[in-house]
């Protein structure tokens, strides 16, 4: 429990907004290893599952996006028998080999730490999903606010308003079945990419706030970061604040700490039991040094408050924004540092708000304050904080492909060609991961293998006409609607 709360007169200081968006291509019979649906099995041991033991247990105010393509694979069919023998059988093997290799190359240190993260990492996490009845969707149901488009897709890179309004409706659906009526209209722009010409189509599909990353514009730091904006047409955007995200997501930042686990240097199967400082791993300084962090990190969003929120309303808004598999999977520790940021939150006496919440709390700025006369010009949180990580030189074939066949289904929508498995084949090509794995030259072979398959599959079904039947399509997106291709 919190060893204090914010008095009143605090209310007034500021607080701090946790944006955790969850988000996992659709690898669902798409590859094993090292590339595929070990991929999200490892996010389940690692992340997921930690991440709501968390959650539960604290029960404070933060965000939680779910991406429905994340749900749709949550939630399909003999994911716990899969996730069972991922564990049991490969998980189990993998690290019994790298261990013993260890031991014989005389790393007994390092065969102890792999033999330590067996148990806990992969045989608690086993456990906890049995525990939970195998049901992660109810388990995130608790804690899940705002929802995303169907399958990631940087929607400003879209042709036409149609798949726009196709990607949002797709999502909010599906979002709606898993999880109620509840939702309030959060909605994550994928990749925080946006523009002005996105907001009818959001409002229309009944969103009424995003996160957007403003620092191009308003400069690293400044103050407009703090405080919210409401559109013209109504919708609040709510700015992310890179200088603090940049406290836990840059190359300086605290997961490059030597106390830290290793991400990049692994065993055979891939196991880490190193620290950045290139040692063996020691578990328990690595979490005292997560818990260092937290006091660190809340100390520093309360000192940015206090110095840029000064005279906004209600004393300032900071947005953390953070993909949520950073926290135990590409930050080992990331968990430890989150449980702990809300133990210190509680002690420092720094507020957490939920972004449902904000809009009421801090009256946000006119649009006009802070765009003037001009239009909202596509941005993003990816690479010079535009859209080049995924229409950028390297990827720009993708991106031209992915126009090209969302025109040629246009096309077959309106002469009847287009059913719903061209549609899904569509949507599945658009995911925002193909071409950010290519930019950032993360399993670059997979990544072309998967856009050139989807683009591939929308031709046979466009071929076959609208009754053709999906083909390794599994769960995905099948709250897609080919008629909303011809809603003018």
């Amino acid at each position: 429990l919190p060893r204090r709360l914010p008095s009143v007169s605090e209310r007034d200081n500021g607080a701090l907004a946790l944006v955790l968006h969850t988000h996992m291509p659709y690898v669902e019979g798409f590859g094993t290893w090292p590339f595929g649906e070990e991929w999200l099995w490892e996010a389940m041991a690692c992340c997921y599952l930690p991440l709501l033991d968390v959650l539960d247990r604290r029960e404070a105010a933060v965000t939680v996006s779910l991406t429905p393509v994340l749900g749709d694979q949550l939630g399909a069919a003999g994911i716990g028998e899969r996730f069972g023998r991922f564990v049991e059988e490969t998980r189990r093997f993998t690290h019994e080999e790298d261990a013993a290799g260890l031991r014989k190359a005389g790393l007994e240190g390092l065969a102890e730490e792999l033999e330590r993260a067996w148990r806990e990492d992969y045989e608690g996490a086993l456990a906890r999903f049995r525990a939970r009845g195998g049901d992660l969707v109810r388990g995130f149901g608790e804690h899940v606010s705002w929802t995303c488009s169907a399958t990631h897709a940087v929607l400003p890179l879209l042709a036409s308003d149609a798949c726009v309004r196709l990607q949002l409706h797709a999502g909010v659906a599906g979002h709606l079945e898993r999880f109620g009526e509840g939702w309030r209209g959060g909605l994550w722009l994928p990749e925080c990419a946006h523009s002005g010409e996105l907001e009818p189509l959001l409002t229309g599909a009944g969103a009424r706030g995003t996160c957007v990353e403003l620092t191009g514009r308003l400069g690293l730091g400044a103050a407009g970061h703090l405080r919210p904006v409401r559109s013209d047409g109504g919708l609040v955007l709510f700015p992310v604040d890179r200088r603090t995200i940049s406290l836990v997501w840059s190359e300086g930042g605290y997961p490059a700490d030597g106390a830290y686990r290793d991400y990049h240097r692994h065993t055979v199967h891939h196991h880490n039991p190193w620290c950045n400082g290139g040692g063996a791993y020691e578990h328990e300084l690595a979490k005292a040094r997560a818990r260092e962090h937290a006091e660190d990190f809340v100390r520093r969003v309360r000192e940015r408050l206090t110095r840029a929120g000064r005279g906004l309303p209600g004393g300032g808004l900071v947005v953390c924004a953070l993909d949520t598999e950073l926290l135990g999977h590409w930050w080992y520790e990331g968990l430890t540092w989150l449980d702990e940021v809300f133990e210190q939150c509680a002690i420092q006496g720094l507020e957490l708000v939920g972004l449902d919440d904000a809009a009421e709390r801090f009256e946000p700025a006119a649009a006009g304050e802070v765009v003037g006369e001009e239009s909202w010009r596509a941005s993003s949180w990816g690479r010079n904080g535009d859209l080049s990580t995924w229409s950028g030189a390297g990827v720009a074939e993708m991106a031209f492909g992915t126009r090209a066949a969302e025109l040629a289904t246009l096309a077959g929508a309106l002469d009847g060609r287009a059913g719903r498995t061209a549609v899904r084949e569509l949507l599945a090509l658009q995911s925002s991961d193909w071409a950010f794995m290519v930019s950032r030259g993360i399993a670059v072979p997979y990544a072309r293998e998967r856009f050139e398959g989807h683009r591939r599959g929308l031709e046979r079904a466009l071929a076959a006409g609208a009754q053709a039947k999906p083909e390794g399509l599994g769960s995905l997106a099948e709250h897609a609607d080919p008629r909303l291709l011809l809603v003018p």
